[in-house]
């Protein structure tokens, strides 16, 4: 076995040493590739993949399963700065089954599980009253972290001391909130509400003034403007959102009218708007006739009194109740001729227009617009193969633009130059164009490792393909050169003497090996490769 062993490795060494030094490099380069390979798939393989067990864990926490997890023999990582637990994929159920039978995660706070597990005498109201405040904030920052957003709160209550007169005035509770939103995250406006809600309705005797609740990068949250404290940075936000998106509309209506004329790559346009962000909101109240013509309104109920007096002497009148023997309140009798006496009295009462108006102002309106247009002549070494009168005709579109888009009470008051004055189109050449680039995505490092393997395996498969080729070429050879020499009619020499068969088969070598020196030393490798 030993002298098998020596002859195969004695064969493998001639081999190599026979070979030229391009594939001495090929099969020492092939040979540490599948090495490498190997040990990469083996180590890929061997690592097991793991997965969060736990997310979102304080400090506190994950020390604590960590040092469970050490104890069992369980590989485990931390993940997410100390906040998450990664184990194997298959135990995570397990797992999760058994640390919760022995309680964790354990976090510290006290809830209202805790009077249910360790309720008994010898307890103080002092201690009680503390240990229900600890198991209020506990439960109510529990309920806030339900909510979309909030990763982790911390809730502080603080409770006023009952006291025993009757006249005092009660105190009111406070509480502050400390809310930890995730990246990104924002809340709106019915969730703050939700989030005052929830703290007054859960604490007695708590108003919603009394409550704070700000997020980990100091950002206050009021109930009346939801959002941060910085409300005008916000304000200012949205309205520059709202103004670019105007301008970014108007402009690519522009963009797209003007390339339909001109051809695509040959127009840049930009706009600039002023938009007035005022929301106004008033109340009217008009009284107005009927009749706008004759201002006069609607007779709804008319009273005419008609009084006349024709006889002798003087027409009743005086002063009532003046003389003797006069009747208090009606008019004496005065001294003289004949008299004459009329009256006429009309009451009318007239119903008039009144209308009552709440106008809204809607905000976001245009109250001044700018368009900027360049455009490239159709030859643009020769400006004047762009025509005057196609000028013209982008300016009249621009400023039906502008006509229309500004606010009817600016529009009303804008003569025609004012218009044209908005509006700048330029006509010369574009030297710097930019160019579209495909955006170059990276290749994976594992197709560079698939592809290495690959390319090691087809390296390997041509190499023994020729290797068997070469083989069956050289058996070929010998079988040719076989033939011809049984064909070849040999005399042999008078004056020497016929030899045996090993005789003549050394001759023959002999002569082959000096008419054809190449068969000659592939009939040798044959016959080592046989041996």
């Amino acid at each position: 076995m030993n002298e098998k062993m020596k002859q195969v490795t004695k064969q493998i060494t001639e081999r190599f040493k026979a070979r030229s030094n391009t594939q001495k490099g090929i099969i020492l380069g092939g040979i540490f590739l599948f090495i490498a390979g190997f040990i990469f798939l083996t180590v890929m393989m061997s690592t097991p993949n793991l997965v969060p067990l736990y997310t979102n864990l304080s400090p506190q926490e994950a020390g604590q399963i960590q040092e469970n997890l050490n104890s069992k023999g369980i590989a485990n990582e931390v993940g997410d700065a100390g906040k998450t637990i990664l184990v194997p994929e298959g135990q995570v159920n397990n797992l999760q089954v058994q640390l919760a039978a022995e309680g964790l995660p354990k976090s510290g706070n006290i809830d209202f599980s805790y009077f249910g597990e360790k309720s008994g005498f010898g307890i103080t109201d002092k201690e009680f009253g503390v240990l229900e405040r600890e198991a209020t904030q506990t439960e109510i920052a529990n309920l806030i972290k339900s909510i979309n957003g909030v990763e982790d709160a911390s809730v502080m209550i603080t409770l006023p001391e009952s006291s025993v007169w009757v006249n005092q005035e009660e105190e009111k509770a406070s509480a502050s909130v400390v809310l930890s939103l995730g990246d990104g995250a924002r809340l709106n406006e019915d969730q703050v509400k939700a989030l005052y809600h929830l703290v007054s309705k859960s604490v007695s005797n708590l108003p919603m003034e009394n409550i704070v609740i700000t997020d980990q990068y100091f950002n206050y949250y009021d109930l009346n403007h939801s959002g941060n404290a910085n409300s005008s940075a916000s304000k200012y936000e949205e309205q520059r959102k709202i103004k670019q998106d105007v301008e970014r509309d108007l402009q690519r209506r522009v963009q797209q009218m003007l390339a339909t004329i001109m051809g695509q790559d040959k127009v840049v346009a930009t706009v600039t708007t002023d938009i007035d962000f005022t929301e106004e909101k008033r109340e009217e109240t008009i009284v107005e006739p009927v009749d706008k013509d004759n201002m006069k309104g609607i007779e709804i109920s008319v009273e005419r009194i008609r009084e006349t007096f024709t006889g002798e002497g003087a027409a009743a009148g005086g002063v009532g109740g003046t003389g003797d023997q006069e009747v208090p309140t009606y008019p004496g009798a005065a001294g003289g001729s004949n008299g004459d006496y009329e009256k006429v009295e009309e009451r009318i009462n007239n119903e008039v227009n009144k209308i009552r108006k709440e106008i809204v102002e809607s905000p976001y309106q245009i109250r001044d617009l700018g368009i900027q247009v360049m455009v490239e002549p159709p030859n643009p070494k020769k400006p004047e193969s762009l025509p005057q009168e196609r000028l013209d005709d982008i300016e009249q579109i621009l400023s039906a633009i502008v006509r229309t888009s500004i606010s009817k009470d600016v529009n009303n008051q804008l003569t025609d130059e004012q218009i044209q004055e908005k509006i700048f189109v330029s006509a010369q050449p574009f030297n710097g164009k930019p160019d579209a680039k495909p955006a170059s995505t990276g290749i994976p490092i594992w197709i560079y490792i698939t592809g290495g393997i690959l390319l090691l395996i087809i390296i390997l498969l041509i190499f023994l393909l020729s290797r068997k080729k070469r083989v069956e070429e050289d058996k070929g050879t010998i079988e040719e050169y076989e033939m011809e020499t049984q064909q070849t009619y040999y005399v042999p020499d008078v004056n020497k003497e016929q030899g045996s068969e090993g005789t003549v088969r050394k001759e023959q070598l002999e002569r082959m090996a000096k008419e054809k020196p190449e068969e000659f030393a592939k009939l040798v490798r044959t016959w080592l490769t046989e041996e």
